[in-house]
């Protein structure tokens, strides 16, 4: 029978020294290794005394974005829940009854919009889905709770402030 490749190495069968059975060697090289890594730099960080560096494409906490006349941007279209691989988004929409235009841009607006951040993998779908720029990850870093509710983040969570309420105050 043919070999199929040449890769077969053969198989070291010496039987082992006396150095090797009293494992000295393998243990000083282990504590070279170890007393190494004693004298570089550490990886971690002191955390409320640092903060870590982060990319400037780190994607945190969703934001619902507002127009220029403080209009919410979100039309419900859905285009977000959709494309969350994690189904992490929920909404429900309602239509806009007379005299509300200057809370809402268009006709549809979402009436309730909710991200599960436990679910969340935070791949930015949902903002590159968006035709609106109604959603988008801000640089903020996700604050840590303890309970599971305080994870689902509702639409007056999610947005931000009227920039007309700010000029008033």
């Amino acid at each position: 029978m043919e070999k199929l490749t040449n890769r077969a190495a053969p198989v070291n069968r010496d039987p082992i020294t006396f150095g090797e059975k009293i494992y000295l060697p393998a243990i000083a090289k282990g504590l070279s290794i170890t007393i190494g890594h004693i004298f570089k730099k550490k990886a971690t960080v002191s955390y409320p005394e640092e903060k870590r560096p982060f990319s400037p494409v780190f994607r945190g906490l969703h934001i619902l974005n507002r127009d220029e006349e403080g209009r919410e941007r979100c039309t419900a279209c859905g285009l977000c829940a959709v494309a969350c691989p994690a189904e992490a988004i929920t909404m429900e929409a309602a239509e806009r009854k007379p005299g509300e235009e200057h809370l809402y841009r268009e006709e549809k607006y979402a009436a309730k919009y909710e991200i599960n951040m436990l679910r969340c993998i935070f791949c930015g779908y949902c903002e590159e889905a968006c035709p609106k720029d109604a959603i988008y990850l801000s640089e903020t870093i996700m604050p840590t709770n303890y309970t599971r509710a305080s994870f689902i983040y509702k639409k007056e969570d999610l947005l931000i402030p009227d920039p007309k309420n700010k000029e008033a105050k």
